[in-house]
């Protein structure tokens, strides 16, 4: 292998050694030559590349002097340099520098046909891309066509919804036009109801003539009956002015739709064409002339702008008749919900009138049992009273005799202690029972007050539950059904 950086063709690897006086026999400077392999230098252990030859021969072909890095062979390995050669026949080239000719020979030819061989694979893949390049480019210009095609389709089928859903847009908001007229004159009944509900409920007594709930009820109803007709006939002045946009946005998306038949007719006839078209010619320049007034922004915001405004118009629409709708519900079911509402509060005082007078009775019943509880206990009071007495006047008795005993008699022993005791106790438990018996007939005159309260009390429920529930309750059953107040019939 040679040197990377030395010359090709280098003569001799080390100086040449000053002639001996004797040259060696042939025989011998065959044997220094037998069973010797080429030489390699041992330094180098950088491995082999195909273009060692190229970067050595670039170089200045001189002889290089030995470097550092490379201090020769040893003694042992230095090839003998002969000196004397019979017949004046002198070696111009060791075997080694053969070897290495004969290497760098067939790197250099293996180098040749790796470059050939990939110039070959450059060739197929430039004419393979040439001919990919226009498939591809004719293959996005078709694709681009389509998606024109399927763009205008898009839109195509946009106005075409966007058409329908006007026509019907406008059909309806005819039908809620006649639908307002009708519902116009529904309102005039339950607005009777709930001012003779107002007078029925001046006829109340005492504490049951309250401003509640349901007299608030009755004031919103009427509130709201009377507001209906002027929201109805505002909503009817509306429509008539709706109509007339909706025309003319309908006329706009005719127009547009026109247009586009006559652009996708052109464009998909253009998508067909293939190499293999009939009709297909050269037209000199006509990539030149520009004859579009729009761009794809332009184009789509064109037909967008037609179908936002025509949206706009029918959102426009369906909400004026969605908020026709909506009085015309929200008049029924306002009113149905404000009279249910009433009924609610009807009912609900009605029940709380009920459980008021079913508490009341109760607690007269309850008044009336604890009255004959407390007498009875008055008269136990008493009884007991007058037995602790009795045992007062036994205590006191005794005491009374124990205090004329004789002289040293008078002992103060354990039975007067216990007497002394006993009428203490009875003094102590007479004088509780006697402020019992005072607590016992101050709450029978409050028990007996509270009876005749209860029983007032009750009467005026009872006159309450009838004006309530008898009149105004049977008279609202005759309102109208929600049916008529729509409109409907």
């Amino acid at each position: 292998m040679e040197l990377y950086g030395y010359p090709l063709k280098a003569k001799f690897t080390y100086p040449k050694p000053p002639p001996s006086k004797i040259l060696p026999a042939t025989s011998t400077v065959a044997a220094s030559y037998k069973n010797r392999a080429p030489y390699q230098p041992e330094s180098i252990s950088l491995p082999w590349m195909p273009n060692a030859y190229y970067k050595a021969a670039a170089l200045n072909p001189t002889l290089a002097p030995l470097s550092e890095d490379f201090p020769g062979l040893p003694p042992t390995k230095i090839i003998p340099f002969i000196s004397e050669r019979p017949n004046g026949v002198f070696t111009r080239h060791t075997l080694d520098d053969w070897h290495r000719s004969n290497m760098t020979n067939y790197k250099e030819s293996e180098t040749t046909r790796h470059n050939a061989e990939r110039l070959r694979a450059d060739l197929n893949r430039t004419i393979k891309d040439v001919y990919q390049q226009a498939k591809r480019t004719q293959g996005e210009s078709t694709k681009n066509l389509g998606e024109r095609v399927s763009d205008i389709e898009y839109w195509k089928s946009e106005l075409c919804l966007e058409l329908d859903a006007m026509i019907r847009e406008t059909n309806s908001l005819t039908d809620m036009q006649k639908r307002l007229e009708r519902a116009l004159a529904d309102t005039e009944g339950p607005f009777q109801v709930a001012h003779k509900c107002l007078l029925n409920r001046e006829k109340r007594m005492g504490i049951d003539l309250v401003h509640d709930d349901v007299e608030k009820q009755l004031i919103t109803e009427i509130k709201i009956i009377r507001s209906v007709r002027e929201r109805l006939q505002q909503c009817l002045n509306t429509v008539n002015a709706q109509l007339m946009c909706n025309k003319e946005a309908r006329q706009e998306l005719e127009k547009d739709l026109a247009d586009k038949q006559m652009g996708h007719h052109i464009d998909n006839k253009c998508y067909q064409l293939k190499n293999t078209s009939r009709g297909i010619h050269y037209y000199r320049g006509v990539e030149r002339i520009d004859a579009t007034i729009s761009v794809p922004e332009t184009w789509a915001r064109f037909t967008d702008n037609n179908i936002f405004r025509s949206q706009s118009q029918r959102a426009t629409s369906a909400k004026l008749r969605a908020s026709t709708e909506s009085v015309l519900m929200g008049t029924a079911d306002e009113m149905w919900r404000q009279f249910s509402k009433v009924n609610d509060a009807f009912t609900s005082r009605i029940t709380e009138t009920a459980n008021a007078k079913s508490k009341i009775q109760t607690h007269l019943a309850k008044t009336r049992q604890e009255i004959f509880q407390i007498e009875t206990k008055i008269q136990v009071i008493q009884k007991t009273i007058k037995d602790k007495e009795v045992q007062l006047k036994v205590a006191q008795t005794r005491l009374d005799e124990r205090t004329r005993r004789p002289n040293v008699e008078l002992c103060r022993d354990t039975a007067q202690i216990r007497l002394v005791q006993e009428v203490n106790e009875i003094n102590e438990t007479l004088r509780n029972l006697h402020q019992c018996l005072r607590a016992s007939e101050d709450m029978l005159q409050m028990l007996v007050r509270s009876k005749a309260v209860l029983e007032h009390d009750l009467v005026i429920k009872n006159n309450s539950l009838f004006i309530d529930q008898e009149r105004c309750m049977g008279m609202r059953k005759t309102y109208p059904s929600t049916v008529q107040i729509l409109g409907y019939v």
